[in-house]
């Protein structure tokens, strides 16, 4: 399904809801959450709007490595709850990242007290980053980073980190590593615990496995009930109950 320019993630995310027929939805005796899901979009059929392919790929895989699925008490991953989606459509909004002020001077060695010192929007930063990680790759491991071993997709997104995958000798004098690493972090975070109308955490999945409420008006009886499982499924911003 290929968005138009001007699909809001929100607008996205409602169309598809009001498109499930609701008469077969109660008749399946189906959820909002349920439905929720189902109106999401299934991420091995969504067309990126932002990322063109080879970006896709690389997005698919890293957050698959920040966020794995099965991890403690088999909590979903990156990938079941589409992180990727969210991010591609952040990107893809044109106001995401224009309240940054881009008029310099830029010191990229300035400590980081002093704030932002990239000459880059968010989305330049991850085309950037995702370029120069990918040649970095195919130069030293010879495969772009999507068809690395786990083992070395996670070495590499460490190199990232620590900045010992040097930007500099590719090439690229003002973005780190490090700093597209914090970025794609960052949003990968946000999309798995974000409310599920803006495009990620599908089915309000990362919120069960945390155990977090949600939109909840109140509940504030159970904030001081400690070592006391919450019985409450999340609520999200739009009424779906899970």
């Amino acid at each position: 399904m290929l968005l138009q320019k001007n699909t809001t993630r929100r607008k996205f995310l409602l169309g598809s809801l009001m498109a499930l027929p609701l008469t077969e939805l109660v008749l399946k005796g189906l959820t909002a959450a349920q439905a929720a899901e189902m109106a999401a979009p299934d991420l091995d059929h969504y067309q990126p709007v932002f990322f063109n392919p080879e970006e896709w790929q690389f997005i698919l895989a890293a957050t698959d490595r920040i966020i794995p699925a099965g991890g403690q008490g088999k909590a979903p991953g990156a990938l079941e709850t589409n992180v990727p989606i969210f991010i591609d459509q952040q990107l893809h909004d044109q106001h995401f990242g224009k309240e940054i002020y881009m008029q310099g001077p830029f010191n990229p060695h300035a400590p980081a007290t002093m704030g932002y010192q990239i000459p880059f929007y968010p989305q330049q930063i991850y085309q950037t980053g995702i370029r120069l990680t990918n040649q970095w790759s195919q130069q030293n491991l010879q495969k772009p980073f999507h068809e690395l071993s786990e083992q070395d997709k996670n070495k590499v997104l460490t190199a990232l980190q620590k900045n010992t995958l040097d930007f500099s000798a590719l090439g690229e004098n003002t973005l780190k590593a490090s700093q597209f690493f914090t970025q794609l972090l960052g949003e990968t975070k946000h999309g798995y615990l974000a409310d599920p109308m803006y495009g990620g955490n599908k089915g309000m999945k990362a919120w069960i496995a945390i155990g977090f409420p949600g939109a909840r008006a109140s509940y504030l009886e159970w904030v001081k009930q400690h070592n006391v499982k919450y019985p409450l499924g999340p609520v999200s911003l739009l009424g779906e109950t899970a």
